[in-house]
């Protein structure tokens, strides 16, 4: 297999060994798909360089001169450490001499380690938002908090891990890595409306060389991930796909930059099957939009490019991130109240749901002919869930008060949890365990667990201390998805909250009372 994948990185002029990475494609695939953008101004670190990326000492050094600029607009803080000692910056920007309600957007980038252009990207943006009087007008409704270089750990040796050998991308919800505390903390802490998370995506993936003749390139300039959760009111799912993504598509287009929903090989029964969107909210996507904000994952096609087409893909984000802006600045109103519907809940929630299944065509660069082809694939669609294990939304969950490790994870995914004064009898429904399953292999270093249970209806008498978390507050979405035992990304599922068979876990549901 290993020879196989050596020729066909030779055939797209993709050059290496078993002890480098592959080095950037072709001239003539660069030249014919990939021109470099030739509007980009040099402003941030790395366009003023031929080789490497912006450093740390560039980062700061960048920030603190756009905090220079606009002192009275500007704010650069360091909201934790990196487990290497450095300290992570976030840049708020807010025209504080505007008046009214303004819609707070949230943007990180560089939280895949080996994605550089998505931390260029969104140094770019900020300055151009500082320094371009075109768009200084956006912070008359935004306010805009920004961590251009999330895993610095990952990202000063261009690896996709933190120090620990986590993908952050995987810790949303579980929260092992201190830079996904103190990242989530500060997210919950903002309360954003819209919420965008820059990456870069490999277009070289292993499973493309086993396809069409002698394999095919990913072709899109940028793929959107958004969530197709269906614990994420389905009007704010609309208001991000058809006004934020479908606004953005226009604007891609009129810059000659393709575009598809984001997609990724899996292997099916042995068969290549292409997902297509998300559901997991171990995934800052989901994640976000689970917490009542316009979501999206942003991937710019870019990992093992090195600086080939740098700079198109730096427009790229740019284009993306000025889009979000001037669509939540046009559309304030609109997403407040998409908001404050969403926020009234769901009645039933999905605890376990499946893909839509179906073929589709994509497109790609054909090894052999160097021609973009048309293909038929199968889809394993996230953005088309089906309902599968379903219940009603409680009125509240209890926890036990020894639960302290859960209760602290729920506090910085910015759930509001209370304390009985006293003790109180309720009957509630109880969590017990009826089939399990251990998984011997760590993922993501977590002993995965697949269990099922049934609730049994109970009444206990609850000792002082013991936490109770109302579902009818804005995080709402997130409280299920992590309490639930069966949710694929929950405190069980994922091993933090230990358990056997035949065992009532420490998590109650206290139904609603009818009027």
């Amino acid at each position: 297999m290993r020879s196989i994948l050596f020729l066909l990185l030779g055939a797209i002029g993709v050059s290496c060994s078993p002890l480098a990475q592959p080095v950037p494609q072709r001239k003539e695939i660069t030249e014919r798909f990939f021109a470099d953008a030739d509007t980009i101004k040099n402003v941030t670190p790395a366009l003023q360089k031929d080789r490497g990326f912006t450093n740390y000492e560039e980062l700061t050094g960048f920030l603190s001169n756009l905090e220079s600029k606009k002192p009275d607009w500007i704010d650069v803080s360091y909201i934790g450490e990196s487990q290497k000692g450095y300290k992570v910056p976030m840049i708020t920007i807010s025209n504080k001499s505007a008046q009214g309600e303004k819609i707070k957007v949230w943007m990180q980038a560089g939280l895949h380690g080996n994605e550089p252009a998505s931390t260029e990207g969104l140094l770019y943006l900020l300055h151009e938002l500082v320094n371009n009087p075109e768009y200084t007008y956006l912070l008359d409704k935004l306010d805009i908090r920004a961590v251009p270089m999330a895993n610095i750990d990952g990202y000063l040796k261009q690896s996709r891990y933190a120090k620990n050998g986590l993908d952050l991308n995987r810790d949303q919800t579980k929260l092992m890595a201190p830079e996904s505390v103190f990242l989530k903390q500060e997210f919950s802490n903002y309360d954003a409306q819209v919420a965008l998370d820059f990456h870069e995506y490999n277009p070289f993936r292993r499973d493309f060389a086993k396809m069409s003749s002698f394999g095919i390139i990913g072709l899109y300039d940028i793929m959107f991930l958004t969530s197709g959760n269906l614990n994420v009111p389905q009007n704010l799912r609309t208001l991000t796909d058809s006004l934020f993504v479908g606004n953005t598509m226009k604007v891609l287009d009129q810059n000659g930059l393709t575009h598809h929903q984001y997609i990724s090989t899996t292997d099916y029964k042995g068969a290549i099957h292409f997902n297509q969107g998300s559901n997991n909210s171990r995934s800052s996507a989901t994640s976000y939009a689970l917490t009542n904000a316009v979501s999206s994952l942003i991937e710019v096609r870019g990992v093992k490019l090195n600086k080939t087409s740098f700079k198109r893909r730096i427009t790229t984000t740019f284009l993306v991130g000025l889009s979000y802006l001037e669509t939540a600045y046009n559309n304030d109103e609109l997403v407040r109240k998409t908001i404050q519907q969403a926020q009234k809940g769901q009645e039933s929630i999905s605890v376990t749901s499946s893909k839509t299944v179906y073929e589709g065509t994509i497109e790609a660069i054909d090894v052999d002919t160097r021609e973009i082809i048309k293909m038929e694939v199968t889809l394993r669609d996230a953005i088309k869930m089906n309902p599968e294990l379903t219940r009603k939304r409680p009125e509240a969950y209890l926890i036990n008060k020894n639960q302290k490790k859960i209760v602290e994870k729920l506090k910085v995914l910015g759930v509001e949890l209370e304390q009985l004064s006293e003790e109180k009898n309720y009957s509630v429904e109880s969590f017990q365990v009826t089939n399990y399953d251990r998984a011997n292999a760590k993922y993501e270093k977590m002993n995965l667990q697949d269990v099922r249970t049934k609730l049994e209806k109970k009444s206990i008498t609850f000792p002082r201390g013991t936490y109770i978390i109302y579902t009818d507050q804005k995080n709402a979405p997130i409280i299920t998805e992590v309490l639930e035992p069966e949710a694929p990304n929950s405190f069980v599922s994922f091993g933090v909250l230990e358990t056997d068979l035949n065992r009532e876990l420490p998590i109650y549901r206290l139904p609603k009372t009818i009027p």
